[in-house]
């Protein structure tokens, strides 16, 4: 992320002082001619972030997700058995299945059926009447916002024995619906489009981004094989994903580099009415929770009322097993929610008739009903697990026994780090040379590697609103730490406290005394590593600061070249070569930097920390599954699945720092 200067709205408003008569020119001239009625898709190109979020990168991978959701909603109503969707070398996207085909013929509004699907918002078969009893997507949306947004779109829908097509450009028809083959027992929907370079900032599709999200979607439909091919890059790439034991399967994945407690996931299955509930479970040796609930395929990532009766069933089914089998004395208290989530995987997923999502984004589901529907299938398939398999529930039992013993210590800790606190009149930590501005959205910290790049941070920064908060060696690794040791660190507790938030229980985001977390260490490996000790502590413990696109990575130099008369900085061996073309002199100085150490404050200030010249990178997390996963491989106890990594990425390396 490139920082820029935005007028604040009281500068906006400084510039309107004084212009009473434009201004009354202006109401004036506010008539009916003034009212525009924005016709079909034309309120879709006008403002596209509003039914795709963003036309950045994460918008434009948006367009992919609604082709394929149709898709799987054909799947889901049990009409499609094979997903394929292709990255062509212009930029262009095909997706294809073999459903029963979008319906053709003259529909009431005298168009045919195909071009309404297509260019009407809300039509579709996701409003009763047969079409989809169960279905994600946008709801009717989704592909004519789509067609709204591409250059070009092409359409093939394959059904009765016949192949039916219409062609658009940017929304509008360009051909009639038109019959173009024969086909004999085929049925299905081919889609092409090409996203418009007039809304999309870039129109490169991520293959990982892409496979990523392919692949949980074959996890959660269960028999569904997905193939994604690559056709822009020699060899082609090309995945399948085909997952026949569903959300075990998915489990499994997420466990891949964790040590699990038992052998196979609990697994309850149950339809009540016409919701279908599926969930599994696996415990292993870590210290979080990492549960993703799915409501029609629609990752809830805020949860909701089936991750609610989840929790209860799990709270509930344990306690009363360990109470039953004498692991739970009558004197002794019951394990506590958090005592039984410490090292859970899960995956819920239910498919019901009409899901109640509170917001646009889909992030909670509020069907009150489905609370007691999954609670009573979890209760019911933790139960059967537990009996059959008493060995493995005793070690489950034990992990959240060593939880709760964990959790008391934890607290103890925690009540020290805010005692401490408080003891020392709120006082920060030493080392922190705090800023002036005491508005958080105003004020931002640099967690800086080493005292001596502290100094030099120290002495460069504008002390008005930046903090400096030096770190020296390398940090406790959080993803083999519980809650008690991570407080106990030397290391981590400043950090906490500069913050302002809390920690767990008592973690706070209102409280984040800087809205800008700002992590700086050297460009090189030593570096790198650092960062991603910092990266996994926010993650694992503070993820609502990521969340909440507080957490940032600053971009040192990694070499200075000068002519002595003009100097420029580069992050990296191309830049670095790019600088020395474009000077044009043989006589060139080129410095390595080694450290953050070895500039002076002003060079700092200059490359890194002047909001007017800098680039600072957001962290963000687009793949809940896929991130815990990699921080699991490259941080957990595990050493093979770390070994694997490491031969699968060596070949991409070009520049190895040591």
């Amino acid at each position: 992320m490139t920082e820029s200067t935005a007028r604040t709205p009281a500068a906006a408003i400084s510039e309107g002082e004084g212009n009473g008569h434009r201004a009354s020119r202006r109401a004036g001239s506010y008539t009916a001619e003034s009212i525009q009625v924005l016709e079909g898709l034309d309120a879709v190109r006008r403002r596209p972030s509003m039914y795709i979020g963003s036309t950045d990168g994460r918008g434009l991978h948006h367009l992919v997700w609604e082709v394929v959701d149709n898709s799987i909603d054909e799947a889901m109503a049990g009409h499609a058995s094979r997903i394929q969707v292709e990255l062509l070398f212009d930029g262009s996207v095909t997706n294809q299945d073999d459903g029963r085909g979008v319906p053709v013929g003259r529909h009431k509004t005298g168009k045919d059926a195909l071009e309404v699907v297509h260019t009407v918002l809300h039509a579709g078969g996701k409003f009763g009447g047969g079409g989809y009893k169960v279905s994600g997507g946008l709801h009717g949306v989704g592909v004519s916002v789509v067609n709204a947004l591409s250059e070009t779109l092409h359409v093939e829908s394959t059904r009765d024995g016949r192949v039916w097509s219409q062609d658009y450009e940017r929304g509008k028809p360009v051909t009639p619906v038109r019959q173009i083959g024969r086909s004999e027992g085929r049925t299905g929907t081919r889609t092409h489009f090409m996203p418009d370079t007039q809304i999309f900032e870039t129109i490169d599709f991520s293959f990982e981004t892409i496979s990523q999200r392919l692949r949980e979607s074959a996890y959660l439909n269960k028999g569904l094989a997905i193939t994604l091919v690559d056709r822009r890059v020699t060899p082609e790439r090309e995945k399948s994903f085909y997952f026949e034991g569903g959300l075990v399967s998915f489990v499994r994945h997420l466990n891949a580099s964790k040590e699990t407690l038992h052998p196979r996931p609990v697994y309850a299955e149950r339809r009540d009415g016409q919701t279908t509930i599926e969930v599994a479970l696996q415990y292993n040796d870590t210290y979080t929770e990492n549960v993703f609930s799915f409501a029609n395929n629609i990752n809830t990532v805020d949860g909701g009322t089936h991750l609610t009766g989840f929790r209860a069933a799990l709270t509930t089914s344990l306690n009363e097993y360990a109470r039953r089998g004498g692991i739970l004395k009558e004197s002794d208290a019951n394990l506590s929610a958090d005592d039984v989530r410490e090292g859970l995987t899960a995956v819920i997923s239910v498919k019901l008739v009409d899901p109640q999502f509170e917001g646009q984004t889909k992030a909670k589901l509020g069907n009150a009903e489905v609370r007691g529907q999954v609670q009573a299938a979890v209760a019911e398939g933790i139960g059967q697990y537990l009996d059959e398999n008493p060995g493995d529930g005793r070690r489950i039992i034990e992990k959240c026994l060593t939880a709760a013993r964990a959790r008391e210590a934890a607290r103890k800790a925690r009540d020290l780090v805010i005692r401490k606190g408080a003891l020392e009149g709120m006082s920060l930590p030493g080392k922190l040379a705090d800023c002036q501005e005491r508005d958080p959205e105003r004020s931002e910290v640099f967690i800086v590697e080493g005292d001596s790049a502290g100094g030099s941070a120290k002495q460069g920064r504008d002390r008005r609103y930046q903090a400096i908060l030096p770190m020296f060696g390398k940090m406790l690794n959080v993803e083999k730490a519980r809650l008690d040791k991570i407080l106990s660190s030397e290391k981590i507790r400043p950090l906490i406290i500069a913050l302002g938030t809390g920690i767990g229980d008592t973690f706070d985001i209102s409280k984040l005394r800087y809205h800008k977390v700002i992590l700086l260490a050297d460009a090189d490996v030593d570096g790198a590593h650092i960062r991603t000790l910092l990266m996994t502590f926010f993650y694992r413990h503070m993820p609502e600061i990521i969340a909440n696109g507080h957490l940032y990575i600053a971009q040192p130099p990694l070499y200075r070249v000068s002519t002595g008369k003009v100097t420029r900085y580069a992050k990296d061996e191309k830049e670095r070569d790019r600088a020395v073309a474009e000077l044009k002199v043989r006589n060139l100085t080129i410095q390595r930097f080694k450290g953050l150490g070895e500039m002076n404050a002003e060079q700092l200030w200059e490359t890194t920390m002047n909001p007017a010249t800098r680039t600072l990178l957001r962290a963000e997390i687009d793949d809940a599954a896929e991130a815990d996963r990699m921080f699991s491989t490259l941080m957990g106890e595990k050493v093979g699945p770390r070994k694997d990594f490491i031969k699968a990425e060596a070949r991409k390396v070009r520049n190895l720092d040591i």
